[in-house]
Formats: C-alpha cells, sequence, structure tokens
C-alpha cells in the first residue's frame, strides 16, 4: 500500500470540504440536495460522518480479521437483515448531527477527523492492512462483500465523492 497516496487523497477531500463551505451561504446549506432527502447542510454532515464511521471500524477490522472469516460473514449478514433500521436511523442522524456540527462547525470536525485517520493510517503495521472482514454490502454502495483494512481507509473518499455530486449549492431551486 502507498500510504502517502491515501494521505494525499484525505487531504485533498479535507480542501475540497472547506472549499464546499466556504462558498455556501445559509440558503445554499438549507436547500435541498439533489437524489436524498437531506439538504445540502444534512448531506454535508452525512459526508462527514463517514470518515468519522471509519474510526469506529478500524478496530472491528483489526478484531474480526483475527478471527475465522465466517464470524464476520455470519455479523455482515445480521447487519444487512438490518438494513431497513439502518437506513432509517442513517437518515435522521444525518438529520441531527448536521444541528450539532452544522454547517459553521463541519470543518474543525472535519480536519480533526482527518487527522486522527492519517495518524493511525502512519501507526498501523503492513501486515494490520491485509486483514479482512465481511461487510453489509446492502448498507452502502462501497461496502465490499470483503474489504481489507486498507479499503477501509478508502472508502469514506470513495463515499465523499459519491455524494459530492448531489450537493446543490449555488444552484436556487
Amino acid at each position: 500500500m502507498d500510504r502517502e497516496v491515501v494521505h494525499v487523497v484525505l487531504r485533498q477531500a479535507g480542501a475540497t470540504f472547506h472549499r464546499l463551505l466556504d462558498s455556501a451561504t445559509a440558503d445554499d446549506m438549507g436547500r435541498r440536495s439533489d437524489g436524498t432527502r437531506w439538504t445540502n447542510e444534512q448531506l454535508l454532515y452525512h459526508m462527514l460522518f463517514g470518515y468519522i464511521v471509519v474510526l469506529a471500524l478500524l478496530p472491528l477490522v483489526r478484531l474480526f480479521g483475527r478471527l475465522p472469516p465466517g464470524v464476520s460473514r455470519t455479523w455482515a449478514r445480521l447487519l444487512n437483515a438490518l438494513t431497513r433500521p439502518f437506513d432509517v436511523i442513517n437518515y435522521w442522524g444525518a438529520v441531527g448531527g448536521a444541528r450539532v456540527y452544522n454547517y459553521r462547525r463541519m470543518g474543525a470536525k472535519f480536519d480533526r477527523t482527518i487527522a486522527a485517520l492519517s495518524r493511525r493510517l502512519e501507526a498501523e503495521p503492513d501486515a494490520q492492512l491485509a486483514r479482512t472482514m465481511h461487510f453489509p454490502v446492502r448498507w452502502d454502495p462501497f461496502f465490499k462483500d470483503v474489504m481489507t483494512l486498507e479499503d477501509v481507509y478508502r472508502y469514506p473518499t470513495q463515499h465523499f465523492d459519491f455524494h459530492r455530486v448531489q450537493l446543490t449549492l449555488g444552484t436556487p431551486s
């Protein structure tokens, strides 16, 4: 794994996130995004949350990566069976999260999260990056059935880029 590539991608996402925040007005933030039920502000929080959730996924992959593959496969199947409640929680989580980390506070949280991910990536032994875990593929289009820890470090930016095109900043309805 070329760690520097992942560091660069994380920094680029941070710069993009700040450009989006800096160029948006309060009206932009309250406008509906394209293709979601969220406002732009809520979608931006959801994009930030994609990075936050990785901080929680890293220890899970390390743990499940030490267990027989059937354990994480069973776990992923259980989570897939809970997709409907997950979707509701995912939606309302972004609605509530945007109230706590509104657009004025999101940039700093994004920076702290990227810094934490970068520190963890730098400290990660090479052997750990190859650990694998089954994922609930119904929860996110970027979850693969089996993901390595390296894949998990790359995941949030795929998620970020996907949702970025759904923002309607600067485009009045």
